[in-house]
């Protein structure tokens, strides 16, 4: 697979609102151009998106910052989930979707119907760590292999104290509490990044492979979206969850092993993950779709990365829909939308390299025949 250039990227992608236009066309949008940040010519109308919660800040940080470069123009964004956003998308429900997790070769082959023989493309805008985050009185964080996160997660790990915790934290007073695990309850692009971890790096633990919905056999408590899962945890005493990072907030959370030593999570580490990303073969010529290694033993690397995309089509039903996307697509990777959104969701904005990929990609957009 080609190496894609991420440098020092971590960025945002995510959102807030009701939804309901469809791939083929927006609620009457008017056009003019979209020649830079999304602020070239007048438009007005609306567009509606849906899909990852992990991306509601920054979402909201770039709707609102769209808005004062184009006042016309309206975008809502619906945070029902990586899957369910991709779904619509696919149905005609969004004009562009946001997922934690890139299209698989059927939902790419199947994006044809609504957005012509070119189909969908990724553009990453969010690239966050996932945090492995836990409410333990007393503790703040902890180290752990990839091994003993899986045992935790499978419920082979029941007790804060198990042998296995406390090996890796000496000197950290561990409780004889019992571990409680809350997971995603909807399909989640989350779930998929953090299982994809497990699987990689803890196979003979983690034997669920790589997956949306969490494994109906393991037994745990579930909660809707990112805000339902942190908000369970931070009210039981010895809940763990995996989240996006910048949704956290006061939980304890997990240095993960890596090689030799334990890296905490940061947009840095992060991004060093990405940094060596191999992108996906088979799709759009434009497309900016990654794979990671999660087994990387490279230090100050953190593998728990999600990249968090926009999903757009190549060609639109009119040139107004066309019009309006790729000028909010361009407001997203711009310069001021990644700051905006920094500042909202606090990541880093992505590279300069990423940008300029990412507006090449964009440029291409246009109406169908």
């Amino acid at each position: 697979m080609k190496k894609l250039s991420f440098v020092k990227t971590a960025a945002v992608l995510s959102v807030a609102a009701l939804a309901l236009t469809a791939c083929g066309g927006s609620n009457n949008p008017t056009a003019g151009g979209s020649e830079t940040a999304g602020g070239g010519g007048e438009l007005s109308g609306t567009i509606s998106g849906g899909g990852a919660s992990s991306q509601e800040a920054a979402m909201t940080a770039w709707v609102d910052g769209f808005r004062s470069v184009q006042s016309g123009a309206t975008v809502q964004y619906n945070p029902v989930g990586s899957g369910s956003g991709r779904e619509g998308f696919l149905a005609g429900q969004y004009v562009f979707a946001g997922s934690d997790a890139a299209m698989d070769a059927e939902e790419l082959e199947s994006s044809k119907d609504q957005c012509g023989p070119d189909g969908a493309f990724h553009i990453p805008g969010y690239i966050s760590p996932v945090a492995v985050a836990f409410n333990l009185e007393g503790v703040d964080t902890l180290n752990l292999d990839a091994k003993t996160i899986a045992a935790i997660f499978t419920g082979e790990i029941t007790n804060w104290n198990d042998e296995a915790i406390a090996a890796q934290n000496d000197g950290v007073e561990l409780p004889d509490t019992p571990i409680t695990v809350v997971h995603r309850a909807d399909s989640s692009g989350t779930t998929e990044n953090f299982t994809d971890y497990l699987a990689a790096a803890a196979a003979d633990t983690w034997t669920y492979g790589v997956v949306e919905d969490w494994p109906e056999e393991i037994v745990a408590e579930n909660a809707q979206g990112t805000q339902g899962v942190v908000g369970q945890v931070t009210a039981t005493d010895g809940a763990i969850t995996y989240s996006d990072a910048s949704a956290v907030g006061d939980l304890g959370t997990v240095a993960v092993k890596v090689g030799e030593e334990y890296v905490p999570y940061s947009a840095e580490a992060a991004s060093k993950a990405v940094e060596n990303a191999n992108s996906v073969e088979g799709a759009a010529e434009n497309d900016m779709a990654v794979e990671l290694d999660r087994e990387t033993t490279a230090a100050g690397t953190y593998p728990i990365v999600l990249v968090s995309y926009h999903i757009y089509c190549n060609e639109y039903a009119d040139q107004e829909t066309a019009d309006l996307v790729k000028a909010f697509a361009e407001y997203v990777v711009s310069e001021d939308g990644q700051s905006t959104a920094e500042a909202s969701a606090g990541n880093a904005p992505i590279s300069e390299a990423l940008r300029e990929q990412a507006l090449e990609s964009i440029s291409g957009i246009g109406v169908q025949g």
